[in-house]
């Protein structure tokens, strides 16, 4: 069984870096959901926006891991760029679709955690800012229920430091605020830090260089969470 990993949210998730910025990854063992079908992975792993899709954070995070345990590492693919997280609520269709995926690609694998980077669409409204953990709680708790699955880390990233520069994220440390406060306590979700990590020009999005680095701050934070609730690689 392959094992496998959700990646949600937005753009920053689906990945914007440069294609020509960073080496590309090519390992065997590392495989993306894609079509209905495992295949080899490769970059872009996201097409949400074809003509914006480029490096993210997936396959650094999916490396780490894949050289550290000697296992294979399954990426499925489901975040969609400028999307707030209401468009993430059940009933809608990011959720439907991200849910229907996960539950074809696990006839041959094994969920091992989900990775979670949104947030900046929910920056530019104090109001959806402050409720975005009360809000981000119920539509995992629905995630997870209609997947059929619990207790399995959900990694969350800090969204990025040059956001404050950004016009349309002026409540982005507020969001932060939120996203580190779930992962207090003894619980699922992990917390990955965006510290010292660089934009790509447009205050928004991360570079190629800091999604390299971003994944492997995953991974180390799947791993740690991993422990604590007894998940291992297969």
């Amino acid at each position: 069984m392959i094992n496998s990993f959700l990646l949600i949210g937005q753009s920053n998730m689906a990945g914007r870096g440069s294609l020509h910025e960073v080496e590309s990854i090519e390992n065997k063992d590392i495989l993306m959901f894609r079509e209905n079908k495992w295949v080899t992975s490769e970059e872009p792993l996201h097409t949400d926006k074809p003509n914006l899709a480029g490096i993210g954070l997936g396959m650094s995070f999916a490396e780490t891991l894949q050289i550290k345990f000697d296992k294979k590492i399954g990426l499925i693919p489901c975040a969609y760029g400028g999307t707030s997280l209401s468009q993430w609520e059940k009933g809608g269709k990011l959720y439907a679709n991200a849910r229907s995926v996960t539950m074809e690609a696990l006839k041959n694998g094994t969920l091992k955690g989900i990775l979670w980077h949104q947030g900046e669409s929910d920056s530019d409204n104090l109001e959806t800012a402050q409720s975005y953990k009360e809000r981000f709680l119920f539509f995992v708790d629905n995630l997870l229920s209609d997947i059929g699955i619990s207790n399995i880390p959900f990694i969350v990233g800090e969204l990025g430091e040059f956001l404050g520069q950004y016009p349309e994220c002026s409540y982005s440390n507020i969001v932060n605020k939120n996203l580190q406060e779930l992962c207090i306590g003894e619980n699922p979700f992990a917390y990955v830090s965006s510290k010292g990590l660089t934009h790509n020009g447009d205050f928004l999005h991360f570079n190629a260089a800091s999604l390299r680095e971003f994944g492997k701050r995953y991974a180390a934070a799947w791993e740690e969470s991993s422990q604590k609730l007894g998940i291992t690689l297969e």
